[in-house]
């Protein structure tokens, strides 16, 4: 492991720790010395008994701040803010009616906007911060028809994480990763037919394959390292060649 990737003393909070690509972006932050703390409908699920675990409902203010408030107690600080948590739905417009509509912008959307505005007040009592937020490689280049308010919302995230890069500069850093299909067990039921990677969705890709969740992970540990101190503001497609940005 190089120096710049030594996040030794390092607290990391990670909402949406306790699946996919969250669980395994703790993985790699214990792995490289962080302390994290997960934030997450059912944290228990989650990490090892080294791990701090708070419930948080994305969607509540209130849950939000108060999550945030312990987490920073409890490791005596913050110097990272990872959002993972998401929802995902491949529904046409026509098929999206407004609730729906309206829980996937407060989960993906309003979540984040949230988990941000609580956690800049924290990050800017340290020397430095690093915010990394997931929007997808659909905010990017739209995948086809379909996923409307997925879409959407993930287009707000990156729009969001572009505008508070500019706000929190310059002790604060904020990027966003864009994935593209990840086999996750959110995903899994588009992905997959009869328990079978379905062709037709990794050929839209240059790899020809889906990503792991630690192969999104590993982008998300370094834009929270020193090793992309000089490094905000960005959109890092991990897409295996999708949009080609």
């Amino acid at each position: 492991m190089s120096v710049e990737l030594d996040m030794t003393g390092r607290k990391v909070v990670v909402a949406g720790g306790a699946s996919g690509i969250g669980r395994a972006t703790v993985t790699l932050l214990r792995a490289a010395g962080a302390r994290t703390c997960i934030l997450d409908l059912a944290p228990e699920d989650a990490g090892g008994a080294q791990d701090e675990r708070i419930a948080m409902d994305i969607a509540d203010e209130s849950s939000v701040q108060s999550a945030l408030g312990r987490a920073a107690q409890v490791m005596g600080g913050l110097d990272g803010l990872v959002n993972t948590a998401g929802i995902f739905d491949p529904s046409t417009i026509s098929d999206t009616d407004l609730s729906l509509w309206n829980r996937m912008i407060a989960v993906n959307l309003t979540g984040t906007y949230l988990l941000a505005r609580h956690a800049i007040p924290l990050l800017r009592k340290q020397q430095s911060g690093s915010i990394v937020l997931l929007a997808s490689g659909v905010a990017l280049v739209p995948p086809g028809p379909g996923s409307a308010a997925y879409v959407a919302s993930k287009g707000g995230v990156l729009s969001l994480g572009r505008s508070l890069a500019r706000e929190a500069a310059p002790k604060i850093r904020v990027n966003c990763v864009c994935p593209g299909m990840v086999d996750t067990p959110m995903t899994r039921t588009v992905l997959h037919d009869n328990n079978k990677v379905r062709p037709e969705i990794v050929a839209n890709y240059a790899l020809q394959r889906a990503a792991t969740a630690e192969e999104i992970a590993q982008a998300i540990l370094w834009l929270t390292s020193s090793a992309s101190s000089y490094v905000t503001g960005i959109a890092m497609p991990v897409d295996g060649g999708r949009t080609f940005h």
